[in-house]
């Protein structure tokens, strides 16, 4: 994997465009970094997935390359400590049985460790309904879920039932039963904001309607990409994730990523150990993203 200063063509050009107010498809990354930040980016690492296969992450690689994988959370905090979480990790037993994750704790637990009161979490953003996302919001039982209207209304019947083999009936059942007890909140389509300075687009097709987060903060906009870039290796070597429904628009959603961006470091993918050496540390299993 290239070093983070060396970043190829593509990423250069657009970190160059993003900085020019009013041009094209930056038009809207440049009015909203304009906007000072007032949030605090995280990534917080509750387990390992070991001897992933590469081909399964980066479409086309070679089949006999295998890494670590981190399995990841991003809390992002306000100045009074509240707390928007992006994705929720797992905590069923069948997931950790057949996934054999290392070093591996609750969500929960893992935010505690680094230093986060997960009370605090207000608002929880789900990228996209598959299991490693989306199975451990009830660990937080205070906030609200957020997931794209499309995402939930593809994937959860009516009865709780699970309409595609993308999601495990059990995850399925548990946003019905949270959705009808009045937690479940559908962002409707693109740049859509949660709270203010954090706004959530659509694009990728890793899942029907898989999102990205975009937050405001001190250093620019952070991007949290969760499953639409899964390692720097998507992003850098301008490569579409190996699962997704549609390439093209994936590579579409990483480009505008880079563009969205205060600069190009600043959109984290979702899987890649490398973000936990290319920020500083920020508690036990944290890094601050800036």
């Amino acid at each position: 994997m290239r070093p983070a200063n060396q970043l190829p063509r593509l990423a250069r050009s657009l970190f160059v465009l993003s900085a020019v107010a009013g041009v094209g498809a930056c038009a809207d990354a440049s009015s909203e970094q304009a906007e000072p930040g007032t949030w605090t980016a995280h990534a917080v690492r509750f387990g390992t997935l070991p001897a992933f296969p590469l081909r399964a992450l980066i479409a086309g690689s070679d089949t006999a390359i295998r890494i670590d994988v981190a399995l990841t959370v991003w809390p992002l905090q306000a100045p009074d400590g509240d707390i928007v979480l992006v994705d929720a990790g797992f905590t069923r037993e069948k997931f950790i049985t057949q996934w054999k994750p290392t070093d591996f704790v609750t969500p929960d637990s893992a935010l505690r460790r680094a230093g986060f009161d997960p009370a605090r979490v207000t608002d929880i953003i789900v990228s996209h309904v598959h299991w490693d996302h989306a199975d451990g919001v009830e660990r937080f039982p205070g906030a609200r879920i957020w997931l794209q209207r499309e995402e939930f209304e593809h994937y959860v019947g009516a009865d709780g039932s699970a309409l595609d083999r993308a999601i495990d009936p059990d995850v399925a059942a548990m946003y019905r039963r949270l959705f009808d007890a009045g937690r479940v909140q559908l962002a409707d389509g693109d740049s859509a904001e949660i709270r203010p300075g954090i706004r959530v687009y659509t694009g990728g097709k890793h899942t029907f309607a898989s999102q990205y987060v975009g937050v405001q903060t001190e250093a620019g906009t952070v991007i949290i990409a969760s499953d639409n870039a899964y390692l720097y290796g998507n992003l850098e070597g301008e490569r579409p994730i190996a699962q997704t429904l549609d390439s093209l628009s994936n590579l579409r959603a990483q480009r505008r990523m880079l563009q969205l961006a205060g600069r190009p470091s600043l959109v984290v993918p979702g899987h890649d150990p490398e973000v936990f050496a290319r920020f500083g540390a920020a508690g036990v299993g944290s890094v601050v993203v800036r």
